[in-house]
């Protein structure tokens, strides 16, 4: 049976692109948001096993949305997606370790290594 991914970014086109490099046997993408606060409450409603969220939204911003899932559902499985410059990430990696979250994905990804990411971290 198919993983369940929820997609939280706040372009729909790199939804789109999220869901095509996802979407297949092993992986189902049961839900869309285009911000924390969406992501929070479409969590709570549909519980996937994992979660890509976009740093930078509208509202309430990726590591916000991640810190409140995470205190609720400390068993969330969330990564983070952004278009942050590869020498900020190392500094994305560490806030994100101490939240909980399992991975930081510089944009723009490759859908393979994004996917089979993604599966490592769900062991698939």
């Amino acid at each position: 049976m198919a993983k369940s991914v929820m997609v939280v970014d706040d372009s729909k086109f790199m939804r789109n692109r999220i869901k095509e490099a996802l979407e297949g046997d092993e992986l189902t993408v049961v839900g869309e948001a285009k911000d924390g606060d969406e992501a929070i409450e479409l969590y709570r409603e549909l519980k996937p096993e994992l979660v890509t969220m976009d740093v930078t939204m509208r509202n309430t911003d990726g590591f916000t949305a991640a810190e409140e899932i995470l205190k609720e559902f400390p068993e969330a499985k969330l990564v983070l997606l952004t278009l942050r410059e590869e020498e900020e990430k190392h500094f994305l990696e560490e806030a994100a370790k101490k939240l909980g979250i399992k991975a930081v994905i510089l944009k723009p990804f490759k859908p393979d290594e994004l996917k089979s990411l993604i599966l490592d971290i769900l062991g698939t």
